[in-house]
């Protein structure tokens, strides 16, 4: 229950729902009770067993009230008699139909304001997870599978949504229920009424052994549909390779192995829940024999019970069958969903890391420079930065080059605060980047990364991520500088296009030329280059060097770079081995040298 504790918070919005549903089912469960309490005076009628009488009852009090309501159906089914049978019988059917009519009216209410309720809160939960999501860093999702994630924010947030509706019926509609209906028991029989007492708590104790272990067996179940979900996510986004290595049967036999691992879980979870129903029915229906022996006794031994109230008695005690069946199938469900709402929360209240401080600053311009100082960083164990420092001045490219794994791109996810540095600090006109907000320093940032990272949507939506508020105009303007506007204004819909998923209908220069449409449309003072032009043939990477060169005119750049011929012209190139700088300059002055630098040039002139 503590979880949905925290996921009641986002039922406030709705809360108007929730007074009208248990208003509704305040309603329901009186005129449940009510219906099978009319059935006593039309039995009565049926039966011939109407007392007459001649005189209106007096009202002596609460204590006298079932005296009272009997006197008084009584007197109103004499008065009705002297007019002929047929108007008492017709009497006493309208006023069954009216109570069970009356009864399901406010059922249905109840249902049409919870779903109200139970759809916001979802609505709500999704959005704020969707939310967190986003918000988490990079770090967060680098251990976890994305099939999970969306096992949590689809399937584990509808297992909230259901046991939503399941805990109001378990704390209002069939409480209720129960309470009014044995009310009307107590004012019946009080001595019979302690005898069903004796046996309820024995009922209720072994039906809650039934669902002792629910909530483990429920974790498993969707821990593996998030499992299987990430080989799903998986596998579309791998299809040329596993075509290409023929791997059908391995991700064929992973997938099969989960699916049998869920479908084992599965049928263990719903078989316990299963027997909830057929226990709570049979230990209900064992109760009413017992109550059919002693109440037998009372109405033909005794002579102490009237016998058409022993049987509205009958139908009361069964009345409580159904409510205590939904009780105990409701309380399985709160289990189950406790288990989902344990999985969502543990997104919703992890603390991002790299979370805004109280007193950081939006910053709205670049006027100096970008300093590393003392930089050192690790993802793990290991450092793959130790004690790094240079300075970018504004308006200058500086290019980072060295072996794979030197810490290159590293830099780049440390300048945008993907992440945070371990030791040393990074600065933006000699502002400490974690007192600046996220928001407004990647605001100053335009990033081109190795993978073209675009969407299944139109070139036009793609691009205006950079810049929402752009016209038709200016996203040509940037697909010009982009040297991408020669293949769009070819295409069967121009920027309105759609690209297929992760714009796949478009070869790899086209995409990275899109990705740095995107990022000349938005314009920033300051460009992140992450070897973007590392995976292009040699005309690709013509075109999309060439506009790189295009996009970097007037702006600070950070060049991290594979191919060394595309970063000759920089102000400055910084040479990198194992998280160091080992050699720094231009590039003439570099090969002047004759050090790692001419190492690495000549390498790649020789692998050419």
């Amino acid at each position: 229950m503590n979880y949905f504790k925290q996921i009641l918070r986002f039922a406030k919005p709705y809360r108007i729902y929730a007074i009208l549903n248990i208003t509704s089912n305040i309603f329901y469960a009186l005129f449940g009770t009510l219906a099978m309490v009319s059935l006593f005076p039309m039995l009565n009628v049926l039966f011939g067993q109407t007392e007459k009488v001649k005189i209106a009852p007096k009202w002596n009090g609460l204590l006298e009230v079932r005296e009272y309501s009997e006197a008084y159906l009584n007197y109103y089914v004499t008065q009705k008699a002297a007019q002929g049978n047929d108007d008492v019988l017709i009497f006493m059917v309208a006023l069954v139909i009216g109570m069970f009519f009356l009864k399901n009216i406010f059922s249905y209410l109840a249902m049409y304001f919870i779903t109200f309720l139970r759809n916001g809160v979802l609505k709500d939960i999704r959005n704020e997870l969707y939310k967190k999501t986003i918000d988490l860093p990079l770090s967060f999702f680098s251990e976890k599978r994305k099939g999970d994630t969306i096992a949590r924010i689809s399937t584990d947030v509808l297992e909230i949504q259901h046991s939503f509706l399941s805990i109001l019926e378990l704390i209002v509609r069939e409480p209720l229920m129960i309470l009014f209906t044995i009310c009307a028991m107590v004012l019946i029989s009080v001595k019979l009424t302690i005898f069903v007492f004796i046996f309820i708590p024995v009922s209720g104790f072994l039906i809650s052994l039934v669902g002792k272990k629910l909530k483990k067996h429920s974790d498993k179940v969707q821990k593996e549909q998030g499992f299987f979900l990430s080989v799903v996510e998986e596998t579309l986004g791998g299809l040329k390779v596993i075509k290409g290595f023929n791997a059908e049967k391995i991700f064929n036999r992973k997938f099969n192995n989960s699916t049998s691992r869920f479908y084992t879980y599965s049928n263990t979870l719903l078989n316990r829940q299963n027997l909830a129903s057929p226990t709570s029915e049979f230990l209900g229906i064992t109760v009413i024999a017992i109550l059919l022996w002693y109440g037998g006794q009372m109405v033909l031994v005794e002579k102490s019970l009237d016998p058409g109230l022993f049987i509205v008695y009958m139908g009361l005690a069964y009345n409580i069958l159904t409510p205590a069946k939904a009780i105990s199938k409701a309380s399985y469900g709160v289990k189950r969903g406790n288990a989902a709402a344990e999985r969502v929360l543990e997104i919703l209240n992890t603390t991002s890391p790299l979370q805004d401080r109280p007193n950081a600053e939006a910053k709205k311009d670049f006027n100096s420079q970008i300093t590393l100082e003392n930089v050192s960083f690790k993802y793990e164990d290991e450092y793959v930065l130790n004690n790094f420092s240079i300075t970018v001045p504004k308006g200058s490219t500086v290019a980072l080059v060295g072996q794979s794994g030197s810490g290159k791109s590293t830099i780049a996810n440390l300048v945008t605060r993907f992440y945070d540095v371990n030791q040393g600090s990074i600065k933006i006109d000699d502002i400490d980047i974690r007192d600046v907000t996220k928001t407004s320093l990647r605001g100053l940032m335009g990033l081109v990364t190795q993978d073209s990272i675009l969407f299944n949507d139109s070139i036009k939506n793609n691009l205006l991520i950079g810049n929402e508020n752009a016209s038709d105009e200016e996203i040509i303007e940037a697909l010009k500088v982009a040297n991408a506007w020669e293949f769009v204004k070819d295409l069967p819909n121009g920027i309105e296009t759609n690209i297929g998923d992760s714009g796949n209908k478009l070869s790899g220069g086209q995409k990275q030329r899109l990705s740095i449409a995107r990022a000349v449309l938005k314009n920033p003072p300051i460009m992140i280059l992450d070897e973007a032009t590392s995976a292009l043939d040699t005309e690709s990477e013509r075109l999309v060097q060439s506009a790189l060169e295009n996009m970097m005119k007037n702006r600070t750049s950070i060049v991290i770079a594979h191919r060394l011929s595309t970063i000759q012209n920089s102000d400055v190139i910084v040479v990198m081995q194992k998280g160091q700088i080992v050699e720094k300059g231009r590039h003439d002055e570099l090969m002047a040298r004759n050090g790692a630098y001419q190492k690495l040039v000549t390498l790649q002139s020789f692998d050419q």
